[in-house]
């Protein structure tokens, strides 16, 4: 009877247009916006030049701005005056300005040639990658003038070498992250407005006069959105190695245990939601309820330890959470199943506890 009744899910997705296009559609899209569009790394920032200096040293660090694909010198200013409009209007991003005396303090060991960085902070997270960019071009600069002019070295110079990410590519960060954002959106979907379809439909009396119990009703139900998240999670990882290029450094069954656990866990919610709905708009509406806090307090965009105490406190229910350490975690680190052992298990508690609540909604919701 089970096997009948997960049969028969599956036909009314595949014969539902809506449910067709929820599982095919919005998946494709989200991956290539999320997968093009969204990155935390910077390409043609407008900058402006204001060179009180004109002289040959100054003129070569400018170049090494030019030269760079990370900015664009779309202003020239002759005056300090033009500063502020610049920023003010949003002309730039920010001013790089070369003071008068910057060749001559170069050549007077006893000075400091003095740079200033003026940017636009209205978005603060773009200004700190734009200021990080201008600084790396400053410090390289200034190693190659005191390697040119036979000059002492600094007596510490910082190397950096990122381990698990060498050319910082963002988009190996968050093409992994999106396994769990759209196995997510798709799984509590289907499992969501599994039994308000039901109901709205006037099938759900027909359920109840059939052999089965509740529990194995829900089985019936739970069974076709595992498989369906399985599914469209396997489909974003092939992309994420194949399309994008992102390394799996770690080992499959490590992360196809957490994907097991993570859509176990996300049916639970899902048809919590499904047993409160009366009809599929209710339920569309609780699924989107749910996901959108998910998302966000999941470590996708931000960390969770830049959150307040009591926020991530709140985290520790959300399964998005967990999963996001796991792919995350053998995609780039290569982390075998023993050590996310920390994550595999609030998963599992996770799905138990939402699938008991579900089921006790279900019986309840009955009578």
């Amino acid at each position: 009877m089970i096997i009948a009744l997960i049969i028969k899910e599956f036909l009314a997705l595949i014969k539902d247009k809506r449910s067709r296009f929820v599982l095919i559609v919005p998946p494709i899209v989200e991956l290539f916006v999320f997968g093009y569009g969204a990155s935390f790394d910077l390409k043609q920032i407008p900058i402006a030049v204001y060179n009180e200096d004109q002289s040959i040293a100054s003129r070569e660090l400018i170049d090494r701005f030019a030269g760079s694909p990370a900015f664009n010198e779309v202003l020239t200013l002759s005056h300090q005056e033009q500063i502020a409009p610049s920023l003010d209007e949003k002309k730039v991003l920010a001013v790089l300005h070369i003071g008068q005396h910057f060749s001559r303090d170069l050549f007077n060991h006893n000075k400091t040639a003095k740079l200033q960085i003026l940017i636009d902070g209205r978005d603060s997270n773009t200004a700190l990658i734009a200021l990080n960019y201008m600084q790396n071009v400053v410090a390289q600069y200034n190693l190659e003038w005191t390697k040119q002019h036979q000059l002492p070295l600094p007596p510490a110079r910082l190397q950096i070498r990122a381990w698990f990410n060498p050319n910082l590519h963002s988009r190996w960060f968050i093409v992994p992250g999106i396994v769990g954002i759209l196995s997510l959106v798709v799984t509590i979907l289907v499992t969501g407005l599994s039994v308000a379809r039901e109901r709205e439909q006037g099938t759900f009396d027909q359920l109840l006069v059939t052999p089965m119990s509740p529990f194995q009703i829900l089985v019936g139900k739970a069974v076709p959105g595992l498989i369906i998240g399985i599914i469209e999670a396997s489909f974003i990882i092939f992309m994420a190695v194949y399309w994008f290029h992102v390394p799996l450094v770690g080992n499959l069954a490590a992360l196809y245990l957490g994907v097991v656990l993570y859509v176990f866990s996300i049916i639970g919610v899902g048809l919590m939601i499904s047993s409160i709905a009366v009809t599929q708009q209710q339920g569309l509406l609780g699924a989107f309820l749910f996901i959108v806090p998910a998302i966000i307090l999941s470590g996708f965009a931000t960390p969770i330890a830049n959150m307040p105490p009591l926020v991530q406190e709140i985290t520790l229910i959300n399964p998005m959470r967990y999963f996001m350490v796991i792919v995350r975690g053998v995609f780039l680190e290569g982390l075998p199943a023993k050590i996310l052992w920390d994550q595999y298990w609030p998963l599992a508690l996770i799905g138990l506890v939402t699938l008991s609540s579900a089921s006790w909604l279900f019986r309840h919701r009955m009578y």
